[in-house]
């Protein structure tokens, strides 16, 4: 049996709304409320999927070449050496060459105590050559995260503080 390592929330109101606001502008409160009460937490579609499916909030419809980031509104807790690795879902990446823009989303465990509260965005790219427009319909899985163990050197000696997301490190 696979090991229980990790547990998803949904990250507060006020922090979706801050974030909402900050990648697409101002929209009503009540508009942003209602987007974020219908955030499904990442769920397995099968007892033998490795991935965890992150659904969109909103629908998203992406011409080639177009990119978009996308609040999920989700956090995730898990135990220290693991990390929660985030890929396009399988069937788009093959369709139509959906791609995160930075190749593989990497989650670290430490992230689920930063101000932002650990809030994981997803920036998606359709990066077709066959000229397919994706239309993902809200509350359809778009991107999987699956849980990894990694080791570190026995050398280590890592003290660093998280703080932030992207770069936040360095």
């Amino acid at each position: 049996m696979a090991k229980r390592i990790a547990k998803f929330y949904k990250v507060s109101f006020e922090q979706f709304q801050k974030d909402w606001t900050d990648t697409f502008g101002r929209c009503e409160q009540q508009e942003i409320r209602r987007i974020y009460q219908e955030i499904r937490l990442p769920g397995r579609a099968t007892s033998g999927s490795a991935g965890y499916d992150f659904y969109a909030p909103v629908a998203l419809t992406l011409r080639p070449g177009e990119t978009v980031k996308i609040p999920t509104g989700i956090r995730v807790e898990m135990q220290e050496d693991w990390v929660l690795k985030c890929y396009p879902r399988s069937g788009l990446g093959f369709k139509y060459r959906l791609q995160l823009n930075n190749t593989v989303g990497i989650i670290d465990s430490d992230y689920f105590y930063s101000d932002n509260e650990g809030h994981i965005f997803s920036k998606i790219t359709n990066d077709t050559k066959e000229g397919k427009v994706i239309e993902i319909a809200a509350g359809t899985g778009f991107m999987q995260g699956i849980f990894v163990e990694y080791g570190v050197t026995v050398d280590d000696c890592a003290e660093g503080i998280r703080n932030g997301g992207f770069g936040s490190t360095t």
